[in-house]
């Protein structure tokens, strides 16, 4: 049986941090990021160069610090730290898979990341290693959905493959909403203008003035990712 073909070469894969969760409520599952690994190894064996983005929410969020009173930028820059964090457990995980990864934090840490230098980044992908983006763009105010827009465009990546808890772009909150209905494919225009909640808004407009695709997708059905890369009908598209 021939090898499938990937729809794409380079890829930007958005993780939240409650991607890492599994069943806790709380911090990493480890059995949960050593299971998301071994996808993305199966992803990398096709030959794809790969680039993730990691958030932090299973640690921290910025939004949690600033309703209970701290300053935003503060607030902000713990959950920045908490991406550092499951960036290191990540490219453990990927590491035991055999994979040569690469942790760049957008802070400065040079004990336990490399700093972003966008042409080093590129080389480390055309060598086949896995990069693993913690710390967002380095500074408060800016989501990690954000950063994963604009480190896509930095590297050329070709999309921006966004995991979530759920199958793709709904009219609404398809949790809370029975009625609520999907889209197979949606303009980042109507994406702005119906206040979907796929990226934020300077995520949007990134992507949309840059002709960067994003392809929304269910990360607990397990081969999705391989299925999004093949360009395979899984999600949302937003194009």
């Amino acid at each position: 049986m021939p090898e499938p073909k990937p729809a794409y070469k380079r890829v930007l894969l958005k993780l939240s941090g409650e991607a890492f969760l599994g069943t806790r409520g709380h911090g990493i599952d480890f059995e949960r990021i050593t299971a998301i690994a071994r996808e993305i190894k199966e992803v990398q064996d096709l030959g794809v160069e790969l680039a993730i983005m990691i958030g932090g929410g299973n640690i921290f969020r910025g939004h949690r610090g600033t309703e209970a009173g701290m300053d935003r930028a503060s607030a902000d820059q713990m959950g920045l730290l908490a991406t550092v964090i499951n960036g290191i457990a990540l490219q453990d995980a990927l590491e035991k898979q055999g994979v040569v990864t690469r942790h760049i934090s957008a802070i400065e840490i040079k004990s336990v990341a490399e700093p972003f230098i966008r042409r080093r980044v590129v080389r480390h992908l055309e060598k086949g290693r896995i990069v693993v983006f913690s710390a967002g763009i380095g500074s408060p105010y800016f989501t990690t959905d954000t950063a994963a827009a604009l480190r896509a465009l930095e590297i050329k990546a070709e999309i921006i493959l966004k995991a979530t808890k759920v199958d793709g772009v709904y009219t609404a909150d398809p949790v809370t909403d029975k009625t609520a209905e999907k889209f197979e494919t949606i303009s980042y225009f109507d994406v702005l203008q119906k206040g979907l909640r796929v990226m934020d808004a300077t995520a949007i407009s990134l992507c949309k003035d840059n002709a960067l695709p994003i392809v929304v997708f269910n990360l607990s059905t397990r081969g999705n990712i391989m299925n999004a890369v093949l360009g395979r009908n899984v999600g949302t598209k937003v194009s």
